[in-house]
């Protein structure tokens, strides 16, 4: 893959992109970058996938400065899909924050979306909800963390040894290469704090977004989870209100928060298979 930048109306956006015939645009999580899924990126375009894939806002080399609220990243995602692609709508697929990000793209400009894929994360309102049930409050500690003074400290202290423990607990038994690992940590070290302030933002603006009259999912939806994902639980609340497309919901078994990254020829042909 190549690596492109595009000149947004909020800076300069950076992008890996391949090569392919159907264009698709894959939005990352945290604590990761697109770099890591070069492998599941080529699996896709075996299938004939055309992948863009952006670091988000934030996330360096990509514009570092904010807002980091996540209209304004909307907003982003948006502005890319129109530049890479003004005369067709893409398919998006997104993992985490990336997850997010995809919901709100499908709800405020369902035009330029063609199909949605979401990983590890389900709709928004659906997460909040699960956010009241111990078990996910006790796996979302992290997001208390980083609203604390002296936590981007935290988070880089001993060489990221924090991001290194996340990604061991959300995907048990996983562990990256060892030059994917070391070029993750110089992301980090070229974009801290922005990547936590994804959290900071989501608290200080938590009331004004639940407020939000966010339309319905219009675009067919396929929602991914791992049914080992020590991070955003695999949901049991039927949620299929919130959609007015098809909408499918699979829980992949042995696979944890970094499902395309643990087994990427699985998750990309069930991708493949969804958009076919």
């Amino acid at each position: 893959m190549q690596q492109v930048q595009f000149q947004l109306p909020a800076g300069t956006f950076h992008a890996l992109e391949g090569q392919g015939e159907r264009r698709l645009v894959f939005l990352h999580g945290f604590p990761d970058h697109p770099p890591t899924g070069k492998a599941f990126f080529a699996e896709l375009e075996r299938h004939g996938h055309h992948v863009l894939a952006p670091w988000l806002r934030g996330y360096a080399p990509s514009v570092r400065r904010g807002p980091y609220d996540l209209l304004s990243l909307a907003d982003d995602i948006i502005a890319l899909i129109d530049e890479w692609s003004p005369d067709m709508p893409v398919d998006l697929v997104g993992h985490d924050w990336g997850g997010v990000l995809t919901y709100l793209v499908c709800a405020f400009a369902q035009e330029r979306i063609r199909c949605a894929v979401t990983l590890a994360m389900p709709h928004p309102r659906t997460f909040v909800a699960q956010l009241r049930t111990p078990a996910q409050l006790r796996a979302s500690w992290y997001m208390a963390l980083f609203q604390m003074p002296g936590s981007t400290w935290l988070a880089a202290r001993d060489d990221f040894a924090l991001i290194d423990r996340l990604w061991r607990a959300w995907s048990p038994g996983f562990t990256l290469p060892a030059d994917e690992r070391a070029a993750l940590h110089s992301m980090f070290r070229d974009s801290m704090p922005a990547p936590l302030e994804y959290y900071r933002e989501a608290r200080r603006h938590a009331r004004k977004l639940l407020a939000l009259d966010v339309p319905m999912v219009c675009n067919p939806l396929l929602a991914l989870h791992g049914a080992n994902d020590g991070c955003v639980l695999a949901p049991t609340i039927d949620d299929g209100e919130r959609f007015a497309a098809p909408y499918d919901r699979e829980i992949m078994d042995r696979l944890g928060h970094f499902l395309h990254l643990e087994d990427p020829a699985r998750v990309a042909a069930r991708i493949a298979k969804f958009l076919a």
